[in-house]
């Protein structure tokens, strides 16, 4: 059974108005790729502070291998401090990771 908030209802309405708002994966998009959401992430890990319930610009809405790269790299216990959540760059060159130095927000993963 998944752990509190995820098993709420209030956050089974707010994953569903993410998806409904972004239907498309977040870091995918930047890569110029269209693929479906299907999962939605706090910006902000709960355990480092961020709202359970936050509005929906504190969430991303992610396919299931973003989903799973950003865990494996930010939320796992052998996960590296500084960590990029999202590898790859946009059509520009640029990091895809809102995270990132380069985006003026190395500190905040």
């Amino acid at each position: 059974m998944a752990r509190w908030p995820y098993c709420t209802s209030a956050w089974k309405r707010l994953r569903l108005a993410k998806l409904a708002e972004e239907p498309l994966c977040y870091a995918c998009t930047l890569r110029g790729q269209t693929v479906e959401a299907v999962a939605v992430d706090h910006m902000k890990a709960i355990r480092d502070g961020g709202d359970p319930f936050p509005p929906l610009s504190g969430l991303m809405a992610l396919c299931e291998r973003c989903h799973n790269e950003k865990t494996a790299s930010m939320d796992s216990r052998n996960s590296r401090k500084g960590a990029r959540r999202f590898k790859g760059f946009d059509a520009n060159g640029n990091p895809i990771d809102p995270g990132d130095d380069w985006h003026g927000g190395g500190s905040d993963h």
